[in-house]
């Protein structure tokens, strides 16, 4: 799950920043604190302390507790405590959630990127969410009329091995590309306004890297939400297909991809992947053109004074518009104590004010509202086109993540690094990443 390509911006700290979180309580506050067979949902009454988890360190503490802070102000009787778990992949930290369990240690809610979504839910450890989602329609179906529809479909689809809901989507990322206009003015070159092909993104890079000295972009391989699964996507590839049952990750348009993006790094147009390249700090240099993320290089080109000096546009396309998309996915813990307060939780990060507030405080996903994510608040000091994050929710594809998704990732990793690196022939690289895949599902 580490960002090891040439010098991004990590997706996963920005998921860790952005996920729930959950604490583990005290031993006295877990005995004194059980709502079960009490409050019903919907109480108004709820009250006591609430437990979160989530998969990361104490770094993302500080921006959570600014959320957890604005739920407190509007129910002041329940205190959440947040705790994250620093496992290196979500097969670990769903282990360790089971472990606690099986000790005692009951958390109430568990933050989830979809790479750990249908893994949690297989393990039996998460409370179905339908009866209470039909017993308060005055908040569910404002929440779900108000998201793409894609969202509540993956959500389902991919979260649930029996067709039950576990989770409650949050904030998304999908994948563009950041611009530094000053470098493409000074090199000549016109952005498009939203879309460009592959062969206008190189050409467009030539003429950068003779007029100016900088690179195209920093190409890499160990973050296949950014490094590998755009180029698959906008050539209507991918590592699975739809179902996540079969390894296509060499089909022929997949190598296509991987032999274009090869042919990016032989012609110099991107520092060599593996190094320390610092990728936010030379894009603020003039001394890279592009960089590839989700929402959270916004938070980059604030902290460099940047915003007026990036546009965003969509990913370069072969075949068609293509995006990976990750969300946050909020269950509720079959062991729970509290499920009524975690349920208040849930509902309040339904509302409109809960989206408005995290977008405000600078939150590193796009909120799963469409209506915050096309207002002022998610826009403002943000680079222009910061809109076409919230477009790519309706053509992009949910990463690929089976239960096996921490070994199929590593082999997915290794099989593009040989391709681009030129240890073995892109092809073979592929295909030898693909049996790997294959095998694991």
């Amino acid at each position: 799950m580490s960002t090891t390509g040439a010098g991004e911006v990590s997706r996963r700290t920005i998921l860790k920043a952005g996920a729930a979180a959950l604490a583990v309580p005290a031993a006295g506050a877990l005995a004194g604190c059980n709502d079960s067979g009490g409050q019903q949902s919907g109480e108004k009454d709820a009250a006591g302390p609430l437990t979160l988890i989530y998969l990361g360190d104490a770094t993302q503490q500080k921006a959570f507790n600014q959320l957890f802070d604005a739920f407190h102000k509007s129910h002041p009787k329940i205190e959440i405590k947040a705790t994250g778990i620093a496992a290196g992949d979500w097969a670990t930290f769903a282990q360790t959630v089971s472990t606690q369990i099986a000790g005692g240690k009951i958390p109430d809610i568990v933050d989830v990127a979809t790479e750990g979504q249908r893994l949690m839910a297989s393990k039996g450890l998460l409370e179905p969410l339908d009866d209470r989602i039909a017993a308060d329609k005055d908040v569910t179906d404002p929440f779900f009329n108000g998201i793409a529809p894609n969202l509540k479909d993956w959500s389902k689809k991919y979260g649930s091995p029996d067709g039950k809901t576990y989770y409650i989507p949050g904030g998304y990322n999908t994948v563009v590309t950041y611009c530094n206009t000053d470098v493409f003015e000074k090199a000549g070159v016109d952005l498009p306004d939203k879309d460009w092909t592959w062969d206008e993104f190189k050409e467009a890079g030539l003429k950068i890297k003779s007029k100016t000295g900088a690179f195209l972009l920093p190409l890499g391989y160990g973050f296949p939400f950014v490094d590998i699964m755009p180029w698959l996507l906008t050539n209507g590839a991918s590592t699975l297909d739809a179902d996540w049952k079969t390894a296509t990750f060499a089909s022929a348009a997949a190598i296509e991809s991987a032999t274009y993006v090869k042919d990016l790094l032989d012609a110099g147009l991107s520092p060599k992947p593996g190094g320390t390249f610092d990728a936010a700090a030379q894009f603020a240099k003039g001394k890279l053109a592009t960089l590839g993320g989700g929402r959270w290089p916004t938070l980059d080109m604030r902290r460099l004074n940047m915003v007026d000096k990036t546009q965003i546009v969509n990913w370069p396309t072969k075949a068609q518009n293509g995006s990976p998309a990750g969300w946050d996915g909020w269950p509720i813990l079959k062991a729970s104590k509290r499920k009524n307060n975690a349920w208040t939780f849930l509902k309040w990060m339904m509302s409109k004010e809960a989206g408005e507030f995290y977008a405000s405080i600078g939150g590193t996903n796009v909120p799963a509202l469409t209506e915050v994510a096309k207002s002022d608040v998610f826009t403002k000091d943000a680079p222009k086109g910061t809109t076409l994050l919230v477009d790519a929710i309706n053509y992009a594809t949910p990463i690929p993540s089976p239960d096996q998704g921490a070994q199929m990732q590593a082999a997915v990793t290794k099989g593009w690094q040989a391709a681009l690196t030129g240890t073995q022939p892109v092809q073979t690289a592929l295909e030898t990443a693909n049996k790997s895949i294959q095998a694991l599902l």
